[in-house]
């Protein structure tokens, strides 16, 4: 009878082989975060929002800390490099950017100039400004989709909520009882869904087109929202934290699959889920507290299973900190701000594929 020579021993030594053979490849294959090259702002620099339309165009914005005050930040990606848009109105005046959407064809910025609110459309034939109707103490959110965009706020009489049609800005009724909201986000131009404080907690409304109704959303106790997110397919994800009297707070996610909510506590610690998104492999990706001062950290989520990944290593850097990740193609893309010793926060980017 014919047999291995070298007996057992061999046989060991061949599989170890064999395997090696079949797993090194995909090993090497995996991608990893890099880091991309932005133009610098003048530090200390702070990023609001990123948003992403294929892997040829995402949009970063912010604001950067010059000797006279704020100046808007604004960044494109246009699928090779980083660069700094300063063509739209009022680029080296006061103010900062915030939210970023995609409405049709055209780019969506909500900035705040010096106390009164505007947005700026970005179309094929150029910049325009939006202004709003009135100026707030404070924008607390803004969403736009095609035939509407919502902006929540406060004045000295409280609450208010302002709706642009396209061609004139209506204040439709606050909903009864929510003194303060946090967020809104619209799925279309009359199904639009916000959450905020009541006596009772933290609430989610839906505005069906004529008023606003409770959404019926079964919320974690003592827990709070921090974002709402739509897909294609209908699902409907919600990520919050909640807070239990003596522990720290905890991250949660709410799914809706078309019949009934699902609700996941995923180790992610006091994480927040606000800048999370569906990535190209359709889990969940967001930016979590790194425990490696020159790296940053970003979190898979697959149902209550969290897995994690860093950035690459940045010499010198003390505090690498992602502020908002978008899907664009096949990869994922990042952009926040790094602090390097001896200097103040300045924008940085990162991508994992590509």
């Amino acid at each position: 009878m014919n047999g291995l020579r070298g007996g057992p021993r061999a046989l060991v030594i061949c599989l170890v082989i064999a395997c090696a053979a079949v797993v090194s490849p995909a090993a090497a294959a995996a991608p990893g975060w890099s880091a991309l090259s932005v133009p610098a702002a003048a530090a200390p620099a702070y990023v609001s929002d990123l948003a992403a339309r294929g892997p040829g165009e995402a949009w970063a914005t912010g604001f950067e800390q010059a000797a006279d005050g704020q100046r808007p930040l604004l960044y494109r990606w246009d699928g090779a490099a980083w660069s700094r848009d300063t063509t739209f109105p009022g680029a080296g005046e006061p103010g900062l950017l915030r939210d970023v959407q995609f409405v049709g064809e055209e780019v969506w910025i909500f900035r705040n100039r010096e106390g009164a609110g505007e947005i700026l459309r970005r179309s094929a034939s150029g910049w325009s400004v939006v202004p709003l109707p009135r100026t707030l103490w404070t924008y607390q959110d803004f969403t736009a989709v095609p035939g509407a965009a919502w902006v929540v706020g406060e004045d000295s009489t409280g609450l208010k909520v302002l709706r642009y049609d396209g061609s004139r800005w209506t204040e439709p009724p606050a909903p009864d009882g929510v003194p303060f909201l946090m967020g809104i986000t619209a799925r279309t131009a009359t199904d639009v869904w916000a959450w905020g404080d009541t006596s009772a907690g933290t609430t989610i409304l839906r505005w069906d087109g004529t008023g606003w109704r409770d959404a019926k959303v079964p919320l974690p106790p003592n827990s709070t929202v921090h974002t709402i997110m739509f897909e294609p397919s209908g699902r409907v994800t919600i990520g919050g934290s909640r807070h239990t009297d003596g522990e720290a707070p905890r991250a949660y996610l709410m799914t809706w699959n078309g019949h009934a909510w699902h609700t996941a506590h995923p180790p992610l610690g006091d994480a927040s889920t606000e800048a999370m998104v569906r990535g190209p492999d359709g889990a969940l990706w967001l930016p979590v507290r790194s425990d490696r001062a020159f790296q940053s950290k970003y979190a898979r989520v697959n149902g209550s299973r969290a897995t994690f990944s860093y950035g690459p290593e940045r010499e010198g850097a003390i505090d690498v900190r992602p502020r908002a990740v978008a899907t664009v193609g096949s990869s994922l893309l990042s952009f926040g701000t790094v602090e390097i010793y001896g200097s103040k926060p300045n924008v940085m980017s990162e991508r994992l594929g590509g």
